[in-house]
């Protein structure tokens, strides 16, 4: 039986750090997944407008397969600066594959576009998302807050405010925990229209307010919204375990995790989001099988629900853009 961790966060996976910055003044901010020590990655891409860095080396042929940071952040293609600035943080404190006397650290990354979130994005030749990247890396530990944090401080949920989410699960029988985080910015909605969390069946201990399943599963084509704002969205997150995974192994991983988007979103990987994921395997425990790699798999779906029904509940108003607690006090 699986249970949510101590903290309910993807840090209850031994080895994961999480660091967060942000600037208030743009409302724009960045998310850092750190493992330590360097661990194997994966990743899955399903939205048809993606923005991201360093994703093929994680293909099962490719020779790299250790990471030392993922960075999500927002900024469209100009975050992708982030991870440049997480690369210097990590290259100063010697982390990184060791080349000829240098430290050349991976990090992989992905962005949303929170563009249009409001505030003072007049930055000139100076966007603030280098100097975020690096705070963000720096201050990574094994806790952080929910909700209008990091990269989640400017994404919207449809006609909601979005944010950044987490769920985490541990197994009872073999310790063995699997957890995610989600930048939660997408263009369908997340709950029906009297504030039912799609995600509901997969909620435990009423972590994102308890309200019962929607009725009669909502309308499938809810909450698309204004003409003008498509094309500004994308959900994308990091799944992480403990339990040993080849890079094909955490490749399948990240494509059932997928499935946790369809469970909380509707619509989902459209033409208009960018939806991206990535799995990180610390290698603490052995894979038993190829049932428990389908567990696990299954496992971080429902994790993947639960981290972006709790990304929206913990959001807060930001400018014109409701929360979900404004909206369903």
């Amino acid at each position: 039986m699986f249970r949510p961790g101590p903290r309910n966060l993807i840090t209850d996976v031994p080895g994961i750090l999480v660091g967060n910055a942000e600037d208030a003044r743009a409302h724009t901010g960045t998310t850092v997944v750190r493992p330590e020590p360097a661990a194997l990655a994966a990743v899955d891409v399903r939205g048809g407008a993606p923005g991201t860095r360093e994703i093929s080396l994680l293909a099962p042929d490719c020779r790299v397969d250790r990471v030392d940071a993922i960075v999500l952040s927002g900024g469209s293609a100009i975050g992708l600066d982030a991870a440049s600035g997480a690369s210097r943080w990590l290259a100063a404190n010697n982390r990184g594959v060791e080349v000829a006397g240098f430290h050349i650290p991976i990090v992989p990354a992905a962005i949303v576009f929170d563009l249009v979130s409001g505030g003072d994005k007049n930055w000139g030749e100076e966007p603030p998302y280098l100097r975020l990247g690096r705070e963000a890396c720096a201050s990574a530990s094994a806790e952080f807050r929910l909700g209008n944090v990091g990269a989640g401080l400017g994404a919207r949920a449809g006609k909601l405010k979005g944010g950044l989410g987490s769920a985490s699960a541990v197994d009872d029988a073999t310790g063995a925990a699997i957890g995610a985080v989600m930048v939660v910015n997408c263009v369908g909605a997340v709950t029906d229209a009297a504030g039912h969390f799609f995600a509901a069946p997969f909620e435990i201990d009423a972590e994102f307010g308890g309200r019962p399943s929607p009725k009669g599963g909502g309308s499938p084509a809810t909450d698309l919204p204004a003409e003008g704002r498509i094309g500004g969205h994308t959900c994308i997150g990091v799944v992480a375990t403990d339990v040993a995974l080849t890079k094909a192994d955490a490749q399948r991983v990240a494509m059932m995790a997928q499935d946790g988007l369809a469970r909380a979103i509707r619509p989902v990987h459209t033409p208009f989001d960018g939806d991206t994921i990535f799995v990180i395997s610390t290698g603490r425990r052995p894979l038993a099988s190829v049932v428990e790699l389908a567990r696990i798999g299954h496992v971080a779906a429902d994790c993947v629900a639960r981290a972006i029904a709790r990304g929206v509940y913990a959001a807060d108003d930001l400018g014109d853009i409701r929360s979900y607690r404004t909206t369903w006090p």
